[in-house]
């Protein structure tokens, strides 16, 4: 691939200089394949400086794997709200073994801020958006606190605020690095296939997309959005980590 910058990894990032390095990245990946954008982003960040946020879901193997083959020792975050559903955990240490992924850091809210906000443990129900804030976004901060990028697994085709992701973005003063951006459903079908990956345990059971327990539905007959079932009835479609920056 030509047309990307070498850089060496820098140590202290600045807001200004992250968002003219993102705007370079994202033209020079715009048609990169998954494994060429993870690839760019070990050379951009540096292993001790990147992170991977999954949240072991219904699609998250695909991403898990093609990060596996270019190096399973990236950190990868995974945010354990206290929420989940069992099998999601269970899903998360299958793949984990499966894939040889060497460093997946649980990271969970903090028993304070549980404790001050939510003692009932009724804020999904009452304040979502609150409730979203001290068990994904906070928690998401402290985690990525060490590191200077991260990627994730959103994609365009996912739809609403995910329709016109960049490659690669500014993040606050870290990069944010979308490799699934440009793939379509079929890409990540023929990722399972070829790699034989198991799929969520829910997906069979109807539930097209996976979060937390009480805030997550099966899909409907005749729906066929990716993220049908989140937040059912709300007008809410975003737990926060994509839309508050996490510095």
């Amino acid at each position: 691939m030509t047309g990307l910058a070498q850089s060496p990894p820098s140590s202290a990032p600045d807001p200004v200089g992250v968002e003219q390095r993102a705007q370079t990245l994202d033209a020079a990946l715009r048609t990169a394949s998954p494994a060429e954008v993870i690839a760019a982003a070990l050379r951009e960040i540096g292993r001790d400086k990147l992170a991977l946020v999954s949240s072991f879901g219904t699609e998250s193997a695909a991403l898990l794997k093609v990060m596996a083959d270019v190096d399973p020792a990236i950190p990868v975050v995974f945010l354990d709200t206290g929420w989940l559903f069992d099998e999601t955990l269970r899903y998360r240490d299958s793949l984990t073994e499966l894939l040889g992924l060497s460093d997946v850091r649980s990271i969970k809210p903090l028993d304070a801020d549980l404790d001050r906000d939510d003692a009932a443990r009724e804020l999904w129900f009452s304040d979502p958006d609150r409730c979203c804030l001290i068990r994904k976004v906070e928690p998401l901060k402290r985690a990525l606190a060490p590191f200077d990028g991260w990627i994730n697994g959103r994609k365009r085709f996912q739809g609403g605020a995910r329709a016109d992701i960049p490659v690669v973005e500014a993040d606050g003063k870290r990069l944010k690095f979308n490799p699934f951006a440009n793939v379509t459903p079929n890409d990540i079908a023929a990722i399972y296939a070829t790699a034989k990956l198991p799929p969520h345990p829910l997906l069979a059971a109807g539930f097209l997309s996976v979060g937390c327990m009480p805030c997550t539905s099966r899909a409907e007959a005749g729906e066929d959005d990716a993220r049908a079932g989140r937040w059912r009835g709300r007008g809410k479609t975003e737990c926060g980590i994509h839309t508050i920056k996490t510095s």
